[in-house]
């Protein structure tokens, strides 16, 4: 892949990266705010307790694919984007448009998705 197309796509990666730490930033921040406020309705406090463990798998969610895209941003430094981590396969531009931290191939997502690629095999 050559230079400009790997820029376009590292740019990609930061500006997703970029929306995601303020969002978890945000849902951190309401479910603080939310904790400090003393609320004795017991319908506010189930909804405050609901809203409040949305919040926190939304943000577990938003963790992991922070985790994917600070990976392939390594992956551009090391020279390794673009191609699947498990065969080495190039993975084509259009995945990556739609996916810019892809990991894998499609075959290689594939057998991940259906358990039959141990975490080991990365």
């Amino acid at each position: 892949m050559d230079k400009r197309r790997t820029k376009v796509f590292r740019d990609k990666l930061l500006g997703r990266r970029e929306g995601l730490v303020g969002q978890v930033q945000a849902a951190e921040l309401y479910s603080r705010e939310r904790d400090a406020e003393a609320t004795q309705d017991p319908a506010d406090m189930a909804a405050n307790a609901y809203t409040k463990e949305l919040l926190v798998s939304m943000s577990d969610n938003d963790r992991q694919l922070l985790n994917l895209i600070d990976e392939a941003l390594e992956r551009i430094e090391t020279t390794g984007y673009g191609k699947c981590v498990h065969c080495g396969e190039a993975l084509p531009e259009k995945r990556l448009d739609a996916v810019p931290w892809a990991r894998h191939c499609v075959r290689c997502q594939d057998l991940q998705e259906r358990g039959l690629l141990g975490e080991d095999d990365d």
